[in-house]
């Protein structure tokens, strides 16, 4: 059963919030991050991109870098810009957007429940990327950005949520990017309901931020190394997530551009689509249903179908990504591994089609292909199963934003 407690988080003052709030460390490069926190020196970016405060030639895994952000997180403190909580609380964080809101529980969640797959997995991690954070981690002694994580949703636990909700907001605000952010502080006598009800909740799962997870294990591991031990109420041993209901997320589609064709030419290309799918003129860019693909090809867009039948009782193959990748891009197109393969790009729903119709006009790619979403069910599936999705599954939208709640240790 999942286990979950209140934290003493680290928070911008009202007046502050809506510019201490940064998008996260890894849906941005260098470049930009620099240029989102330019003339904003409260933006989070500076707690968790602090290359970006020293020189453009500086190397983003220097000790340098580690301790400017260690500088920047202390001054946060220091100046006001976030302020401690006296006691320990859990939150409620909603965001809301294009017409449909999701309200997530803030808690810390264990590590041990991490290690024993109470909070189940569905990528593979990078090493070069656990590194970074693991160092990052241990340099600031905090926890500078939540994890996204989902359960099946329980009636009793959204009743109780809505009516936090109610109540007046500590704080809400809208980003560029249009998502508005709002968030209630539990009150006291609420607490043990939540910590309680989510001792019956049987599974956690990543939705966004399994190299989080992945560095709040290893940190704390390395942190036990050197003290010998470390009691269950060590803060290392927690780390926070926004914890929401399944019913209440939406994945977007993450889409592919292949650069060429192989060496095919137009029409050998075509034939050997037709040889694996039926093909038919697209009504809309984007595929109806799943099992299906939206081709772009000579700025056409067509609908492919399988034409062999699929097994849906196997998980990963019967994926949309998984079809997709086993009937075309590897024989067709000769994409033998995704992960690795230069020759294909992912392109994340958020873009939308415009986006793949304006790579393959501009040269940038020869084909494109825009995938109907995986839906939660399938992720939650391949979780259960210990198994891990195919590269580029699953795009979760709006991202939490960074700054808001900081778990130090």
């Amino acid at each position: 059963m999942a286990r979950i407690r209140p934290f003493p988080s680290g928070r911008p003052p009202r007046k502050l919030a809506s510019r201490v709030a940064s998008v996260p460390y890894d849906v941005v490069d260098t470049r930009e991050a620099r240029a989102l926190a330019a003339g904003n020196p409260v933006s989070f970016l500076h707690v968790c991109r602090p290359e970006i405060d020293l020189p453009e030639d500086v190397d983003i895994h220097s000790e340098a870098v580690y301790a400017k952000g260690r500088e920047n997180l202390d001054g946060f403190y220091a100046n006001g810009t976030l302020e401690s909580d006296p006691v320990p609380r859990l939150l409620v964080y909603r965001q809301t957007w294009r017409g449909r809101k999701q309200d997530g529980l803030v808690a810390t969640c264990s590590v041990d429940d991490y290690d024993a797959d109470v909070i189940r997995k569905h990528e593979k991690t990078r090493p070069d990327k656990e590194d970074d954070r693991v160092r990052h981690l241990l340099a600031q002694s905090a926890h500078a950005e939540p994890v996204f994580l989902t359960y099946r949703a329980a009636d009793a636990i959204d009743g109780r949520v809505a009516r936090v909700t109610a109540a007046s907001p500590e704080f809400d605000f809208e980003a560029p990017d249009g998502v508005r952010h709002t968030l209630w502080v539990v009150p006291e006598g609420d607490i043990a309901f939540f910590v309680a009800s989510f001792a019956a909740v049987p599974l956690l799962y990543v939705a966004d931020g399994h190299h989080r997870c992945a560095s709040a294990a290893r940190a704390r591991a390395v942190l036990k190394g050197k003290l010998g031990t470390l009691p269950d109420e060590h803060p290392v041993n927690w780390f926070p997530a926004a914890i929401f209901p399944d019913r209440e997320l939406a994945i977007l589609p993450y889409n592919r551009v292949v650069k060429d064709l192989g060496g095919l030419g137009k029409e050998d290309f075509l034939r050997k689509v037709r040889e694996r799918f039926d093909v038919r003129p697209a009504e809309v860019p984007e595929p109806r249903r799943r099992g299906e693909f939206s081709l772009l090809f000579e700025e056409i867009w067509q609908t492919l179908t399988p034409r062999e039948p699929v097994n849906r009782e196997d998980p990963i193959a019967s994926l949309d990504v998984s079809l997709l990748q086993d009937r075309l891009l590897a024989p067709v197109l000769g994409i033998g591994d995704p992960r690795t393969d230069p020759r294909v790009d992912f392109v994340g729903g958020i873009r939308g089609t415009g986006e793949l119709e304006e790579r393959v006009r501009s040269g940038r790619g020869a084909v494109a292909f825009s995938m109907f979403p995986t839906s939660l069910a399938e992720v939650m599936a391949i979780a259960d199963a210990g198994a891990t999705m195919p590269p580029k599954s699953t795009w979760f939208e709006p991202k939490l934003r960074s700054g808001l709640f900081v778990h130090r240790f």
